[in-house]
């Protein structure tokens, strides 16, 4: 149940950062205004808060194993919200780092 409730939170976390990241863009790039700024940085700190529940401890572990679910969480997004369609380097490259995501989070450790 731990690695279920990890993989969620990694999930949610990246919803909320790529979300903001995407909101944000909206907001200033493409000129939708101020609120989408605004709601772009409410869910920049919800991804800061969700972080924070992860089981392990460590920040740097996890801050570390995020980025691979960051890297493959922006594809996605980029292909449902943009119509970005990833070439297979792309996916090649993001499955490359979920599994390191896999080894940093989830391999026996001792102690």
């Amino acid at each position: 149940m731990t690695v279920a409730r990890s993989i969620l939170l990694f999930v949610l976390a990246a919803v909320a950062e790529i979300g903001g990241a995407w909101l944000v863009w909206q907001g200033v790039r493409e000129h939708r205004g101020w609120a989408w700024v605004g709601a772009g940085v409410i869910a920049l700190g919800l991804y800061g808060f969700v972080a924070t529940l992860q089981p392990d401890a460590n920040f740097g572990r996890i801050l570390a194993a995020y980025g691979g679910v960051f890297i493959a969480g922006s594809l996605v997004w980029g292909m449902v919200a943009d119509g970005f369609r990833p070439d297979r380097w792309d996916v090649v490259g993001a499955l490359v780092c979920l599994v390191g995501v896999a080894v940093i989070m989830y391999a026996p450790r001792a102690g």
